[in-house]
């Protein structure tokens, strides 16, 4: 016997009686406003396979006794106001990070929160290495002392010779316009040495700034050309045209070096930056099938969506897409010190490669970009649809939630293959979590699928949508961290 009682807005605490109903398969009470605890007589519903108390106000501990629960197929009481530790049955705990996840009270396997005990004993553990290192270190000191003249000797030379083989460029003259015309004076600086260390070279190169046959796109900081060198290699060169706070060379160096020290396989390689006077450039690897943003709503859908396998943008590629940004965005959010915001994420400044991989662009930009100069172009840069509403407020208190709200959008454009904010008509707008959230709770879910799409699993595609819309919280603190974005999206696949 099944109850279905989710997404009706029920109030109070869960009955203890319950229990009585000795047959019921199935007590699903997500999305509703209940508050107390979680009833240790729902234990004895012996036949339970489906318990789902999600998206509540509950409080307290799990019930280890729930742990009985033999038959239990699904089980999720993840955001809510639980506390304590999770009880350690392998019945709850094979259910992974995800069926627990947005309860900050709570601690324990298989969450990454420890719980004190286990906190006391590390602190233990860490107390007796410090002790011996400390030891060690004494007993060095002598020997440090010693060898401290020839370390620095050494460790000079090594210096100098690693800015010998260290490609920085500072050109004579790099012209980017027709001869005879003035030329420009600047600092040319690259990261990698795959890229020509010539100046005809990047004579040749820098003619696609004055050819509109080079031009690939643009965004809120500049206009993005494509630069191919004789040997064939191509590269996206951005010639800015704000500097946003930046206000002189040394801030724009500083933060293009920073930028040149980031890593990760699906963020775009910065390989470079130009300065002068007149002109900055930032150089960055060319991803060769454009953007997301193109396949989704550009002129190549129309072909690819002919495909009977789904078009070339398949849905197995449009989640691999997906978890790769999460992987770069949590990269950027839990990896780096210190933490990377990107506050300009979409669709068009995602990427895909050769391996229909993500690629995010444009991160890092945080001080170039004007949306955080100014409350009057925060609101405009809110009309597109990706921008969390703190960013369109006059506190501009941004974080990293403000990203998680930007790709909960880029999830939802994902599944729906609709734009963010559409129009069809003249005083109508249409607000895509909006016109989510509705179908979901309302509608039929396969509504709100992209008709272009073939060969896919529902429950993987609801459960994403479901994602989008708890990323997309009008409040911060409601909205998960990339990094159990990312959890929640490999437990997908795991679990379809």
């Amino acid at each position: 016997m099944p109850v279905n009682l989710s997404g009706n807005k029920l109030q109070g605490v869960i009955p203890d009686t319950l229990n009585n109903l000795t047959y019921l398969r199935m007590l699903d009470l997500h999305k509703n406003q209940l508050d107390g605890g979680i009833p240790v007589s729902l234990a004895q519903l012996t036949n339970l396979d489906l318990l789902d108390l999600s998206e509540n106000g509950l409080t307290g501990p799990i019930p280890s006794e729930l742990g009985n629960l033999s038959k239990l197929t699904h089980f999720n009481v993840s955001f809510n106001r639980l506390s304590g530790v999770i009880p350690s049955a392998p019945v709850l705990q094979n259910f992974g990070s995800t069926a627990f996840m947005g309860n900050p009270l709570l601690c324990g396997s298989p969450l990454n929160n420890l719980c004190g005990g286990q906190k006391a004993r590390r602190l233990s553990v860490a107390i007796i290495i410090v002790i011996v290192a400390a030891a060690l270190i004494l007993i060095g000191v002598c020997i440090v002392c010693a060898m401290n003249i020839r370390a620095y000797t050494r460790r000079s030379k090594e210096e100098q010779e690693g800015k010998e083989d260290e490609e920085v460029l500072v050109s004579e003259s790099i012209s980017v316009g027709s001869p005879g015309q003035n030329a420009i004076i600047g600092k040319l600086v690259l990261f990698t040495k795959s890229l020509p260390s010539r100046y005809e070279d990047w004579e040749e190169g820098t003619k696609a700034l004055v050819d509109k046959d080079c031009l690939v796109g643009g965004g809120s900081v500049g206009t993005v050309y494509k630069a191919t060198f004789e040997n064939g290699l191509s590269i996206a060169v951005k010639k800015l045209e704000t500097l946003g706070s930046l206000t002189n060379q040394d801030e724009f160096e500083h933060e293009m070096g920073q930028l040149g020290n980031l890593n990760h396989p699906n963020l775009v390689t910065f390989q470079g930056y130009y300065w002068s006077s007149s002109m900055q450039l930032i150089l960055s690897e060319f991803v060769t099938k454009g953007s997301l943003y193109d396949h989704l709503h550009g002129n190549r859908r129309r072909a690819f969506s002919r495909s009977s396998s789904g078009g070339e943008l398949s849905w197995d590629r449009r989640f691999r897409v997906a978890l790769g940004t999460a992987r770069a965005l949590a990269y950027l959010h839990h990896d780096c010190r210190p933490q990377v915001l990107h506050l300009n994420i979409k669709s068009s400044n995602i990427m895909i490669d050769e391996e229909y991989e993500a690629k995010l662009s444009d991160y890092g930009f945080k001080k170039l970009l004007p949306i955080l100069g100014s409350f009057e172009v925060s609101r405009s840069y809110a009309a597109i649809g990706y921008i969390a509403p703190e960013l369109a407020s006059p506190s501009l208190r941004y974080s990293d939630k403000s990203d998680v709200f930007s790709f909960g959008v880029v999830l939802l454009e994902i599944v729906t293959g609709r734009k963010p904010v559409e129009s069809p008509g003249a005083a109508i707008h249409v607000i895509l979590r909006d016109y989510v959230r509705e179908i979901l709770e309302d509608g039929t879910k396969s509504d709100c699928f992209d008709r272009s799409l073939r060969g896919f699993i529902e429950a993987e595609l609801v459960q994403v949508l479901k994602l989008g819309l708890v990323c997309t919280s009008n409040t911060p603190s409601s909205r998960p961290s990339m990094a159990e974005v990312v959890q929640f999206l490999e437990s997908v696949r795991t679990n379809s």
